[in-house]
């Protein structure tokens, strides 16, 4: 099938030409005319098959030029890099249509949002906490919107979005088409569906967790941090087999970590990012990544959820994602566009249990491959796999639960008090020879005779 079987109209075929699309990815094909019939729908395809399109293609075709400043269209989105993927997707396919586009999300100024908001929009592309703060704010009104979009929305869940979305259904209008896209079908997914969706056609491409077929995986079992740190040197070495390589570690101390390690080997091709890192500096990373002028990119999984980067050939995870959920949105970024790629992962015996639940998942042995023998084996460790000492019921080091704490000190002899009661008067009086005053009904009582 082509896109001109699809039925689109001449400015979207178009608009598709000059991006060098022809056929239609499987989800795309379809869940083309179940979108378009304005049912509510939910996809379930792999990572890299083409979503965005896949549900923007028939939502263009069907929406008509207008003037009204209110948005008619709402896609959220679980992150600030993946708006501006989004709106940049929508705008390709907008080249030959009249329509307006616009991206928020925070970290940045809220106020030159809301001007922006003002001069009038069509499609509405956010995150879920900017909107609802935008929307709050009454600048940006949400009654005219027909057709709600959440992609990635197993992310926006596991990152803990789920009472924001709730509250942003409240104030939408109760008519609208719900449409849901995403790689993985978890419990608290199921349950929104339940909850806000009514009688959803579903769009299933392949069983929530199946990896793409032509990604290769592959395994290593390292023993510790820096025995993985050398064998990722070794790897990445070999510059052109590894010529665009994504690395995931599980947390942002982890990629500062990682990222100091390999810069004494690959300075200039080298970026990481994370979410203490500023928008610009995040936004730069990847662009620089995408065009090549750097090879390697370390990420945390937040901040790589949804990205589209074309020829990705390795995704590393040099730490072993705890939720086998986390492993099919990281391999996804390799393989996309039906293009080959390779995906590895490191796993040490802590992490073991995490690659049984992924194999569980998808089905599937990933193989293990031995660790190359010009690979030094380190014994040092971090902080973090040092095994920690507790003693328990230790009768040496028992707590004083009446000790005082650590911020108890004794009060110098100046500064201490004593309760003196009522003859505290008259030990301060003989203390500083002080005259009483004469309204001092017991002074002039012991003084009958002073004269007035």
């Amino acid at each position: 099938m082509t896109f001109h079987d699809l039925n689109i109209n001449t400015p979207l075929f178009n608009a598709l030409n000059d991006l060098g699309f022809t056929n239609p990815t499987p989800i795309q094909e379809q869940s083309f005319n179940v979108v378009a019939s304005g049912k509510d729908v939910v996809g379930i395809a792999q990572t890299g098959t083409g979503k965005t399109f896949a549900y923007m293609l028939p939502i263009l075709k069907s929406l008509k030029y207008s003037k009204q400043e209110t948005p008619r269209v709402l896609v959220l989105v679980p992150t600030r890099e993946l708006v501006v993927q989004v709106v940049d997707e929508i705008e390709k396919l907008s080249k030959y249509i009249n329509n307006r586009v616009l991206g928020v999300y925070g970290g940045t100024n809220i106020n030159t949002q809301k001007q922006a908001i003002a001069q009038g929009i069509d499609i509405l592309v956010a995150t879920p906490g900017r909107l609802y703060d935008l929307a709050l704010s009454r600048v940006l009104q949400l009654k005219s919107i027909q057709k709600l979009v959440i992609d990635e929305v197993d992310v926006m869940l596991d990152l803990g979005f789920r009472h924001q979305l709730i509250n942003i259904f409240d104030i939408l209008p109760q008519r609208r088409q719900n449409i849901m896209f995403s790689a993985t079908m978890t419990q608290d997914v199921d349950l929104l569906i339940n909850d806000f969706f009514k009688s959803p056609e579903r769009v299933s491409i392949a069983v929530s967790g199946t990896p793409l077929e032509n990604i290769a995986q592959q395994r290593y079992n390292v023993p510790n941090f820096y025995t993985k740190v050398n064998l990722l040197v070794h790897l990445l070495n070999n510059t052109e087999h590894f010529n665009r390589v994504l690395i995931f570690v599980a947390y942002k101390r982890m990629a500062d970590r990682l990222f100091e390690q390999l810069d004494e080997f690959f300075k200039e091709e080298l970026c990481v990012i994370h979410s203490n890192k500023t928008q610009n500096y995040r936004l730069r990373s990847i662009e620089q990544f995408r065009s090549g002028e750097n090879r390697i990119l370390i990420a945390t999984d937040v901040m790589a959820r949804g990205l589209d980067i074309d020829n990705v050939s390795h995704v590393i995870n040099f730490d072993t994602p705890d939720f086998p959920e986390n492993y099919m949105h990281r391999i996804g970024r390799t393989g996309r566009a039906e293009r080959e790629g390779e995906a590895l992962v490191f796993s040490t015996k802590k992490e073991l249990d995490a690659i049984k639940n992924i194999e569980l998942l998808m089905k599937m042995t990933i193989p293990v491959a031995e660790i190359p023998d010009p690979v030094t084996i380190s014994t040092d460790l971090i902080e973090e796999e040092r095994p920690q000492i507790k003693e328990h019921n230790n009768p040496i080091k028992r707590k004083d639960e009446d000790a005082p704490g650590p911020a108890f000190h004794e009060k110098s002899e100046k500064n201490s008090k004593e309760n003196l009661g009522g003859s505290y008067k008259f030990k301060i009086a003989a203390k500083y020879k002080k005259n009483k005053t004469r309204g001092d009904k017991n002074y002039n009582r012991r003084n009958p005779n002073k004269k007035k």
